[in-house]
């Protein structure tokens, strides 16, 4: 969650989110700011669709840096209980070289025409689907082979990974998870999950072992062959950086 002004309202709480396409404001705030409206999208979410109104976009401000998106959209209801004013979708993450530090709890915009990387993380190269990043990935399954797949980026989501129904069938990957029930939340609904994990994941040369996984049993959060998402509980492990402009994400381990 990013604080920033919006307008004359502020500070609001902003959540970073790379799943979303589209820059969003509470419907109120959005009537408070009397923002002009430009028409109406469809936003399509894990469990369904939800109509959304477009306004001329406000300008919003950073601690001094400034951003003014051309559209912005109306935030529909997705049954979430946390609190949240706004999202910052993928027009965010074009504009800038968005680097996230978990530790320090800070958020850094760099301009993309003189960003220069010479660290020591790991560089994933992304590929997109319309807006939404998509990466290369090794899953270990129960048999311990690996299988290649790919995995959305989804920052706006509070698991670690969440799994398709098609590729744990595929990979007998539910009878091997016997723990709980669980359930996501998101636009459109909700849907049921089982809540377990992988034996491994590899995002190049890193390895994360037995990570934290919902296994959806219907449907899946991104459309196959994708195996599905990874949130920001796996993430949060690293410093990412997102440049979008070079087509890269950077995971930072701590030193």
């Amino acid at each position: 969650m990013v604080p920033a002004r919006v307008n004359d309202l502020g500070p609001l709480s902003l959540l970073l989110d790379t799943g979303y396409g589209m820059t969003m404001l509470s419907a109120a705030h959005a009537k408070t700011l009397e923002l002009p409206r430009r028409g109406s999208i469809t936003i399509v979410g894990i469990a369904g669709e939800s109509p959304a109104d477009v306004f001329e976009g406000p300008s919003f401000d950073f601690s001094g840096t400034t951003w003014k998106p051309r559209r912005v959209a109306a935030l529909p209801p997705d049954g979430r209980s946390r609190r949240r004013d706004g999202i910052l979708g993928s027009g965010f993450f074009r504009r800038y070289v968005v680097e996230i530090d978990p530790w320090e709890k800070h958020l850094r915009l760099h301009e993309p025409s003189t960003f220069e990387y010479a660290g020591p993380g790991e560089i994933l190269p992304l590929t997109f689907k319309g807006s939404t990043p998509i990466v290369a990935a090794k899953v270990r399954v129960g048999d311990q082979s690996l299988v290649e797949t790919q995995l959305e980026i989804d920052t706006g989501c509070d698991s670690a990974l969440c799994i398709g129904r098609h590729f744990a069938d595929a990979h007998s990957l539910l009878a091997t998870n016997s723990a709980g029930a669980g359930n996501r939340v998101g636009v459109g609904g909700g849907t049921r999950t089982k809540v377990g994990h992988l034996p491994a994941l590899k995002l190049g040369n890193l390895t994360v072992e037995k990570p934290s996984a919902n296994f959806f049993l219907e449907g899946s959060p991104a459309d196959p062959p994708l195996a599905g998402h990874i949130g920001l509980e796996l993430l949060r492990s690293y410093k990412v950086t997102f440049d979008y402009a070079r087509k890269r994400m950077i995971l930072e381990t701590k030193r």
